[in-house]
C-alpha cells in the first residue's frame, strides 16, 4: 500500500465511530499493535522532546527503507506513535521527508488533543523526518 492508500484506510476505521471517546478507546486499541520495544532502546536520546509523557522512538535502516519502533509511557500516545509507525515505517527516507501526512487533519486528531499533546504529535513527526533526513544523507554520502 502506498502512503495516500494506508492514510486513507486509516480515515475510513476513524469514520466509523461517531465521537472522540470511542476515537479515543480505538487509539488505544492501537496502541496495542506496537511490536514489543526493547529496554536497550529506553534511553535518553531516544525520547522524543515536546512530548509531555515519554515516548521512545527507536529508527533503522533496512536496505533503502527506514523501520520504526517506538514506546510510550501514556496509552493513548501510544495509540498516536502506533498510527505514525503504520503510516512511515517501512518507507523509503524520500517518501518519509516529503510525506504529506493528511490524515491527521481528515480525522480531527490535532483538534481533539489537547494542546500539549497535540504538540507532542508535531514532535513525533519531526523527529521521525528528522530521522529519514540523516538516514537519507547517510545513503547519499555512501553512494558517493
Amino acid at each position: 500500500m502506498n502512503l495516500k492508500e494506508i492514510q486513507e484506510e486509516i480515515i475510513a476505521e476513524f469514520e466509523i465511530y461517531d465521537n472522540w471517546m470511542d476515537k479515543y478507546n480505538f487509539l488505544i486499541e492501537l496502541s496495542k499493535t506496537l511490536l514489543p520495544f526493547d529496554d536497550k532502546y529506553k534511553k535518553p536520546e531516544n525520547l522524543i522532546k515536546g512530548c509531555q509523557s515519554r515516548v521512545w522512538l527507536n529508527a533503522e535502516l533496512e536496505g533503502d527503507k527506514v523501520i520504526f519502533i517506538a514506546d510510550s509511557d501514556a496509552i493513548i500516545t501510544k495509540g498516536i506513535i502506533a498510527l505514525l509507525i503504520r503510516v512511515l515505517s517501512g518507507r523509503t527516507t524520500d517518501e518519509i521527508m516529503n510525506a504529506d501526512l493528511f490524515f491527521i487533519d481528515k480525522i480531527g486528531l490535532k483538534e481533539n488533543l489537547s494542546p500539549t499533546r497535540s504538540n507532542g504529535l508535531s514532535s513525533m513527526v519531526k523527529q521521525m523526518k528528522l530521522y529519514a533526513l540523516a538516514y537519507h544523507t547517510k545513503l547519499n554520502k555512501e553512494k558517493l
